[in-house]
């Protein structure tokens, strides 16, 4: 992949969004052949109240200047969430993620010794920091314990790869579809948003070139943040682990998340980390 990696992006988003909605759904007649699922282009930019040739540049990329009621009304014809929302102001404008020229490599990812003396304090819950990328920056013990960081290479403590291209991921992950998709979606999401990292280009290709599931996942084009949520870990050690999840944003770096395993107090999961944690600092 090259700097135009998301070259089309806007296209193929909306193409699969217009593909989820049937006619009957916006009051139009739905009988008839039709050569491809969902609403038609024509469909939608009547419904939208924009001109189709209008539309039509859009979907091809060629609409940069594109007004946001223009998107606002898209994406109300297209009944997008939130997140589908702004992910499509960001990938409708290009300009707007790359300023001219080529792909500028970022420098690397720093956590301030402040969140890590945060993580650090967090002594029953295990917690660590993600960048942008989906890469592990930072963990506290317990986080550690749970997830394996240390024993890790640099390369290898990325979330993504983790789930796709480590072989003993679907054992250590119960419910490995639900996680698997919500990764996939989290990372087109930060992918609209940095289409100039040329880091994130390469990961995304690594993992295309090499997992059949990330590929069919990534050409389903869903967009959702990972803001919090239950994971199911099993163990080698501790056995099957509940994990609800929290995340924060790190205030001086936006690009950083802080995300924190919550589970209940007296519960099951608790009561094994507590014994897990208490492993770790004999």
């Amino acid at each position: 992949m090259d700097g135009d990696w998301l070259e089309g992006e806007v296209g193929d988003f909306l193409r699969s969004r217009r593909a989820r909605i049937q006619p009957e759904e916006v009051g139009l007649p739905g009988h008839g052949r039709r050569r491809v699922p969902g609403l038609r282009r024509e469909e939608v930019a009547q419904l939208a109240g924009v001109s189709v040739d209008y539309y039509i540049r859009l979907e091809q990329g060629r609409g940069p200047s594109v007004s946001d009621a223009v998107l606002d009304a898209i994406a109300r014809v297209l009944r997008l969430d939130e997140t589908e929302h702004a992910h499509l102001r960001t990938v409708a404008r290009p300009q707007h993620r790359r300023q001219g020229g080529q792909p500028r490599r970022q420098p690397a990812p720093r956590v301030r010794p402040g969140v890590q003396t945060l993580l650090d304090g967090m002594e029953h819950s295990p917690a660590f920091v993600l960048g942008r990328r989906m890469d592990v920056l930072a963990w506290n013990a317990l986080g550690d314990a749970v997830n394996g960081f240390s024993r890790m290479s640099p390369a290898e403590r990325n979330m993504p790869r983790q789930v796709f291209l480590n072989p003993a991921a679907r054992d250590l992950y119960p419910e490995w579809s639900a996680v698997a998709a919500t990764t996939v979606a989290n990372l087109r999401l930060a992918a609209g948003k940095y289409a100039d990292d040329p880091e994130l280009c390469a990961l995304v290709g690594e993992l295309s070139l090499k997992s059949e599931d990330f590929r069919r996942l990534w050409a389903d084009h869903e967009v959702r943040e990972c803001a919090y949520g239950v994971k199911k870990v099993r163990h080698p050690v501790a056995g099957l682990l509940t994990l609800p999840y929290e995340t924060l944003t790190v205030g001086h770096d936006p690009e950083q998340t802080i995300v924190v395993y919550t589970p209940e107090k007296g519960s099951e999961t608790a009561e094994r980390l507590a014994l897990l944690g208490s492993w770790t600092t004999v």
